[in-house]
């Protein structure tokens, strides 16, 4: 059997299987029936880890053990193995959205928040802040700012910037515009931006920017998320932003937002 080590990765990735898993079961895919020790010599799989590995794809859906001597192994159709895979996958994720959803209304909840706030009270300013890498982090800690917003939420982004947000964050910064909260954007107003622009009417006011090239966001005057790297050069896997809790930067980062709102915003 010869697969190459891009299609195991695939199947990998895909399957939520380990290498000598994803390895056996392409073996025994490509015998339909087979004993341990042939499909160790075929998947290049240690004997010693062949048992093992072939009772947890059993466990898992993926073949079925045949009660002989010597013991044999038999594939499922792939798209059998799908279809298990899914209900399965979809069966977890219902029990533990459950779980976590009973979580939040329990005395649980409760006594984390004051551990919580117990760990946090001592803490000084400068402990405040902290290196997010990778933008799925970096826009899960926007939306969590943007829930906490109890006044004003200040973006300025790239064009590529304002689609995703508009894409990631419209729901949360409905909610905060129906809290009270003001909303204000400044990005590139384009054709390319033209639809998510529309998305943010009633929720957000947004001005065009032209000659200015950064990415941050400022919550109620105290919190700064600012991008260390242009997008267009990033992948989003290494794109990196830095975390502040501090009024007195917020304040300078807010001053230079307002004088840009003012000037660049109306092309002057």
């Amino acid at each position: 059997m010869i697969v190459n080590e891009e299609f195991l990765n695939k199947l990998r990735r895909a399957f939520g299987l380990n290498l000598y898993e994803v390895k056996l079961w392409a073996a025994l895919l490509s015998r339909g029936v087979s004993t341990a020790g042939e499909l160790s010599d075929i998947a290049d799989v240690p004997r010693s880890r062949t048992y093992d590995v072939l009772e947890s794809l059993e466990r898992k859906g993926f073949i079925i053990v045949k009660p002989e001597k010597p013991i044999k192994y038999l594939a499922i159709p792939p798209s059998e193995v799908l279809d298990r895979v899914r209900k399965r996958l979809t069966e977890t994720t219902d029990e533990r959205l459950k779980r976590l959803g009973d979580l939040k209304e329990s005395d649980v909840l409760k006594e984390l928040g004051q551990l919580y706030k117990q760990g946090i009270e001592p803490l000084q300013p400068t402990d405040f802040s902290g290196a997010l890498k990778g933008r799925h982090n970096l826009y899960d800690h926007m939306a969590y700012l943007i829930k906490e917003a109890q006044n004003q939420v200040c973006i300025m982004t790239s064009e590529e910037g304002l689609i995703r947000k508009v894409r990631a964050l419209k729901p949360l910064l409905e909610k905060a515009k129906g809290k009270g909260v003001k909303i204000r954007i400044a990005a590139p107003i384009t054709e390319k931006t033209k639809e998510s622009i529309d998305k943010l009417d009633g929720i957000a006011e947004v001005k065009s920017i032209k000659d200015m090239d950064a990415r941050f966001a400022i919550v109620d005057g105290k919190h700064v998320l600012f991008m260390l790297m242009d997008d267009k050069d990033v992948h989003p896997t290494y794109d990196l932003g830095m975390w502040v809790h501090s009024p007195y930067f917020a304040t300078a980062m807010q001053e230079m937002f307002d004088t840009s709102w003012k000037t660049k915003a109306n092309g002057k």
